[in-house]
């Protein structure tokens, strides 16, 4: 449908008889009301002349009406807000929620309802929905944050994401499987997908993307968005950067006006898998230097970790990242060298990797305490890349990664990492 507006007024404001401009009135109608049915305008400009005529089907079910003008004209078309739904609930999840709720409610590109898809638990007697709803704050894994009203907890996937025209995947990878499953066939065969989750899986040529495995199952086009970005730090609004990789420079826009906000800062580049690649393995190296920090060594020694592991993913995403040539520059990005930083400083896989080696407690035992019950990426990352090198006979060029593997699952000793810093290949 098609409406015409003439700098400052509308159709109506102009005399069926003269075409002359009459009184102004703002630009309303019958068809536009409430903030979840704002209409979205694209205007481009007509050219003019003496000769112009346009016929304007106003469908107003009133009348149509033929009018001549010879001033700027313009088209409007009528597109429907974006409808946002956010697949999963966590730490990062909910964090991200937060600035989704917040630029969906700005941006007429959004609807103004975020869905966000919940797993229920009870929590002090109370459903986590009702109180994410009630309360506005998930008091389970990012307690002390408000959640923006317009953030609606859904316990049902499938209602929650049914009518999502945009997909933001933000679970534990171990769960994307069944998650997909789920959702098949039940969701928009145009919707656009993102996922945040931090993780590979093994296929049957060796690496199989995260992302792959959502577009695969669910049949829709996915990008990710990895970078330096702790939830806590950014549900507190501190500064911080981002990647988003993305193959459709449309696409990439779009989400980033769905994404950036003062004070989370969004880079889009091509290289979607180099991109991903880096989220995942450098949680296999943030739990390296936990282990460091649990045998009581220093900066230096972290400072090698970091160094070795960043060669470690490189070499990995130079073998593995097919879909185009692997661009130095993307590891300079905040979802490369940046993100790679601040896991192995401040977050939850150094963490816990440290209590590991202090405390004697399996990964999962520590996972219940630390985390609420939240899966560590990194251990269970080292397992799947692991599986991948051995497919591909590689295991001895990635000596880092195998050890994170040998130490998590095999009962190596943790100094068996130091050894590996040691001897490897770099160092030969």
């Amino acid at each position: 449908m098609y409406f015409a507006h003439a700098r400052g007024f509308r159709i109506s404001d102009f005399h069926p008889e003269t075409f002359a401009p009459v009184t102004l009135s703002p630009l309303t109608s019958p068809l536009i009301h409430g903030r979840g049915s704002r209409l979205r305008w694209a205007d481009r400009c007509l050219p003019l002349g003496q000769a112009n005529k346009i016929r304007l089907r106003c469908i107003t079910g009133l009348q149509s009406v033929q009018v001549h003008l010879h001033t700027v004209v313009y088209f409007f078309t009528m597109a429907a807000p974006k409808k946002v739904c956010i697949v999963g609930s966590g730490n990062w999840g909910s964090a991200i929620a937060k600035i989704v709720g917040a630029n969906a409610a700005q941006n007429p590109k959004f609807d103004n309802t975020v869905k966000m898809w919940v797993f229920e638990e009870t929590v002090n007697g109370r459903k986590l929905t009702e109180i994410i709803n009630a309360d506005h704050e998930n008091v389970k894994y990012l307690p002390g944050h408000k959640l923006p009203p317009n953030v609606v907890a859904v316990p049902d996937l499938v209602e929650a994401s049914s009518d999502a025209d945009i997909l933001v995947f933000v679970i534990p990878h171990q769960f994307v499987g069944r998650v997909c499953d789920t959702m098949k066939g039940k969701i928009k065969s145009d919707a656009l997908g993102m996922s945040l989750i931090k993780g590979v899986d093994e296929g049957p040529d060796g690496l199989k993307l995260i992302s792959d495995v959502i577009q695969e199952k669910l049949g829709i086009t996915m990008s990710v968005l990895m970078g330096a970005n702790i939830a806590n730090e950014v549900a507190d609004e501190k500064f911080c950067e981002t990647t988003i990789g993305c193959k459709n420079k449309n696409h990439g826009a779009l989400l980033k006006e769905l994404m950036q906000t003062n004070n989370f800062r969004v880079t889009v580049v091509e290289e979607y898998d180099v991109v991903e690649i880096c989220g995942a393995l450098k949680n296999i190296v943030a739990v390296g230097a936990g282990f460091c920090d649990g045998l009581g060594f220093g900066d230096n020694t972290k400072a090698a970790v970091i160094r070795l592991g960043l060669m470690e993913m490189i070499a990995f995403a130079r073998i593995f990242c097919t879909a185009g040539p692997v661009s130095s520059a993307t590891f300079l990005e905040s979802c490369g060298v940046a993100d790679l930083i601040t896991t192995c400083y401040g977050g939850r896989n150094r963490k816990v990797a440290e209590a590991f080696v202090k405390t004697g407690k399996s990964i999962e035992d520590l996972e219940k305490e630390m985390l609420n019950g939240q899966k560590l990426q990194g251990p269970a990352t080292a397992a799947e890349v692991y599986l991948i090198l051995k497919h591909k006979n590689l295991v001895d060029k990635f000596p880092l990664f195998n050890a994170v593997y040998r130490i998590c699952f095999q009962g190596h000793p943790v100094t068996e990492f130091i050894s590996c810093l040691q001897n490897h290949p770099e160092h030969m």
